[in-house]
């Protein structure tokens, strides 16, 4: 299989996810926060860190890299979406959200993708 094919294959996953989890959580919870978006982010930074962590370690194959934190990760995590939900709250007054939305993000992010590393070297 082709390099290209196998990011297209994790892609139509990650993708379909993505939406998923972003049509769940509007139609549940309700709220100006977009928890769908800041839920991908996070799963996609947990799995990153995973992968990434395994791949340096080379438990990882290159193909299995590209499978799962190119295709996977990247059509799951967004952050074009995470940008103009930001802009959105932030025009629309919404100035508290938009805060917890950019500090949580970022901090889910970054935390979850020390805490996928740690998985992995646990498991490695």
């Amino acid at each position: 299989m082709g390099d290209w094919l196998l990011v297209l294959v994790g892609g139509l996953v990650g993708a379909p996810l993505r939406y998923l989890l972003g049509v769940g959580a509007s139609h549940r919870l309700r709220s100006a926060f977009p928890w769908g978006t800041f839920a991908a982010n996070a799963a996609a930074s947990l799995v990153l860190g995973f992968v990434s962590a395994t791949a340096s370690d080379g438990d990882l194959g290159t193909r299995t890299q590209l499978l799962l934190a190119t295709g996977f990760c990247g059509a799951l995590s967004t952050w074009s979406t995470f940008s103009y939900e930001l802009l959105t709250l932030t025009s629309t007054r919404r100035l508290a959200t938009a805060g917890s939305y950019l500090v949580l993000s970022v901090g889910a992010g970054v935390g979850l993708s020390f805490a996928g590393a740690a998985v992995a070297g646990g498991i490695f």
